[in-house]
């Protein structure tokens, strides 16, 4: 079966969702402080397939899912989040390519990727201000905290300060977290997912 499109997935994490879950859900796409503002008549009583289309515009095909996956998380459907980030990250998290949270055999939830390796992380990462760039691109940090982040003196100090912002975030943003590591530690990510 091919993989299913951004929008296709985006569109079935919506349909399954039970009514007062989908009406909380477009109520937090509403109240996203810092995000752009969705319109309250773009949302108000639109249908599952009308607000996959919003996502899509407002946020881009490459964001949208990271936004409906945190959101779901927000409201308490974090399996479904799960499996939306799954679908659209193009690769089973299984496989190591994809940081997202997964379930473990015993039904509990497995800490993400950047979780697991916080300590390597911490120790490792030498590229922190590309991974900073990309972090407050997409709005995971603010600028304050790049600001303070960047008055470190190394890379050590630099990564245990940049955890603070994200313990407190959702997979989302740590997600793109893990694919700017990818991106930047190339090497140091290959390694430590053959440890996996």
């Amino acid at each position: 079966m091919p993989p299913k499109t951004t929008k296709r997935a985006i569109k079935d994490a919506l349909a399954n969702l039970p009514k007062d879950d989908f009406e909380a859900f477009c109520h937090a796409l509403r109240d996203r402080p810092g995000q752009p503002k969705v319109p309250y008549n773009k949302v108000e009583g639109k249908s599952f397939l009308v607000i996959a289309d919003v996502l899509m515009s407002t946020f881009t095909e490459a964001k949208a899912p990271s936004v409906a996956a945190e959101l779901l998380e927000e409201i308490g459907c974090s399996e479904h989040a799960t499996q939306l980030m799954e679908e659209t990250s193009g690769q089973s998290s299984n496989s190591g390519a994809a940081g997202v949270n997964t379930t473990a055999r015993d039904g509990s939830a497995e800490k993400h990727f950047v979780d697991k390796h916080r300590t390597a992380l911490i120790d490792r990462v030498t590229n922190v201000a590309r991974i900073l760039d990309d972090l407050l691109d997409e709005e995971v940090i603010s600028k304050g905290h790049y600001d303070e982040i960047m008055a470190l003196p190394t890379s050590r100090p630099q990564m245990r300060k940049l955890y603070v912002p994200l313990d407190g975030a959702g997979p989302a943003a740590k997600e793109v977290f893990f694919k700017s590591l990818q991106k930047n530690e190339n090497f140091l990510m290959k390694d430590l997912q053959k440890k996996e």
